[in-house]
């Protein structure tokens, strides 16, 4: 069996050094499927033909092989490949034999479910495209539904290589409502849209799917003025428009659209159906139709329920799901929910630390043995991501003594207390403060830099922690950016109680 490919850690910053990296990568395969399309081509009776339906229904089997005969040295014609069956015509049976040898199959659990995700949005987009468009293009179905399954493909290496940053972007850009063009060059260094591009044009994937970027990168324009018309209520003053301007209407009837238009409605309809994204989508697809929107949005759902009924795994979330759901009802990021509260084994854990914590005579035999200890005291009352930061002699420099689901670079944090008004005040005395999505505008921008950077975050707390009036560390964790459980905040309170308490034993203990 081949062996999975190794996954890189670095963070590519560059269009180059992207398409580079995305290259080299070799997107896993469901092992049933793959034994089922190696099966068929070890038969002798099966036909390519044969072979290319097995294969349909594993996209990254679809996209490996397009790939691989649309390579230079393999593509005899100057126009790549445009359908599965012609990508199989040119490399012949040897030769995908070849391929499949060569990739990676792994359990369907085994896969990302980032990547699982991407997968099955791209099955829904070739649903929608074949269920809107082919029959009314039918000589031109295998483009519009080649084109739609893999207009996505460049996301899926990604989404291999690097989940964290599709989950953030989605996060951020789609949940939060972020800037795109800022979240994408902090997280990417590119624009999404021109890295698509790039390797689609680096793959020589089918025509349609380039023609769709450079659409989207290029001709944003025209795509404003046609979705002007598309507002228009009155389905003959729409014609009527679009008659005026001759060149714009040939140039949005043009049959690649098609897999522009299904992509971006099976991408809208991941956040819920009564969006202003989803609506933009669905008003274009009724002018391409010549329909109404009524009867586009009817078709979309139907759609939908067809692709659920064939794409939809257990783990994933498929639209078709939300369509039983109150039609303004939005499916929510993973972590925009609290995370669960902590099982009876880690309360029972945490228990056990504050005891020791509370224990006399000290049981610490220095400092760092203190805040080990109270780190994990914190994690196993809920929270995910910690620093413990204790004042300097001089009171002057907060450095950290103890983190816990940071970036090792933040071991190496400083922070000067006069540099920061929020620090002064936290230090003045003992106190407590909690960040929210209320209070996150106000607050955030008085944070010093390194802890904005490690804690992205709207759901934060900081705690400066006492003996005698007099403070001696401070306390800043999350859970991982996620609502905070309110057994958690209640035994992050507690747990720093027990701190102060273990800081004033051990400091009598030294006195």
């Amino acid at each position: 069996m081949p062996m999975e490919s190794k996954v890189p850690t670095d963070n590519p910053r560059t269009l180059e050094a992207w398409v580079k990296l995305l290259d080299g990568l070799r997107v896993p395969v469901p092992k049933h499927s793959y034994e089922r399309v190696m099966n068929a081509i070890n038969d002798s009776r099966r036909s390519l033909r044969d072979i290319a339906e097995l294969m349909q229904d594993s996209p990254a089997l679809v996209l490996s092989a397009m790939r691989e005969a649309n390579h230079p040295a393999n593509a005899s014609q100057a126009e790549p490949a445009e359908s599965l069956e012609i990508a199989l015509n040119r490399l012949g049976l040897t030769r995908t034999r070849q391929l499949l040898l060569r990739l990676p199959a792994v359990p369907e659990d085994d896969i990302p479910p980032v990547l699982r995700q991407f997968l099955m949005i791209s099955q829904h987009a070739a649903q929608q495209a074949s269920g809107l468009f082919a029959s009314r293009l039918a000589r031109l179905w295998q483009e519009i539904h080649w084109g739609s399954l893999l207009f996505l493909a460049p996301l899926w290496p990604m989404a291999l290589a690097y989940p964290k940053l599709l989950d953030a972007w989605e996060l951020r850009v789609i949940h939060k409502g972020e800037e795109a063009a800022e979240v994408e060059h902090e997280l990417f260094g590119v624009r999404i849209m021109a890295l698509c591009q790039a390797v689609a044009e680096h793959w020589r994937l089918p025509r349609w799917v380039t023609q769709g970027y450079r659409l989207l990168l290029e001709e944003r324009e025209q795509l404003a003025q046609v979705l002007s018309i598309a507002r228009e209520d009155d389905l003959l003053a729409q014609q009527h428009r679009l008659d005026e301007a001759p060149g714009l209407r040939r140039w949005f009837n043009e049959p690649a659209n098609t897999v522009l238009l299904a992509n971006n409605l099976a991408l809208a309809a991941q956040v819920g159906w009564d969006n202003p994204h989803l609506l933009r989508w669905q008003l274009l697809t009724a002018l391409y139709l010549q329909t109404s929107l009524d009867d586009v949005q009817q078709q979309v759902h139907q759609q939908a329920a067809a692709s659920a009924r064939r794409h939809a795994r257990h783990a994933l979330f498929h639209p078709a799901e939300a369509l039983i759901w109150p039609w303004q009802q939005r499916r929510p990021h993973p972590d925009m929910l609290a995370p669960p509260p902590p099982s009876s084994e880690d309360l029972g854990r945490w228990r056990t630390l504050c005891q020791d914590l509370l224990a006399q005579p000290s049981r610490f035999t220095n400092a760092v043995h203190l805040a080990t200890h109270a780190r994990d005291a914190l994690l196993a009352g809920g929270m995910q991501r910690v620093l413990l930061l204790a004042l300097d002699r001089n009171s002057e420099v907060l450095r950290v003594q103890q983190s816990a689901g940071l970036p090792k670079q933040a071991d190496a944090v400083t922070l000067p207390v006069a540099d920061s008004k929020l620090l002064q005040r936290l230090l003045s005395k003992a106190g407590q403060l909690r960040l929210t999505p209320d209070n996150h505008g106000q607050f955030a921008p008085l944070l010093p830099t390194p802890i904005r950077a490690l804690f992205r975050s709207e759901h934060v707390l900081l705690r400066s922690l006492a003996v005698n009036d007099q403070v001696l560390m401070l306390v800043i964790a999350d859970q991982g950016g996620k609502p905070l459980a309110d057994v958690s905040v209640q035994a992050f309170g507690k747990t720093a109680q027990c701190i102060e308490r273990a800081l004033a034993v051990f400091g009598n203990r030294e006195a």
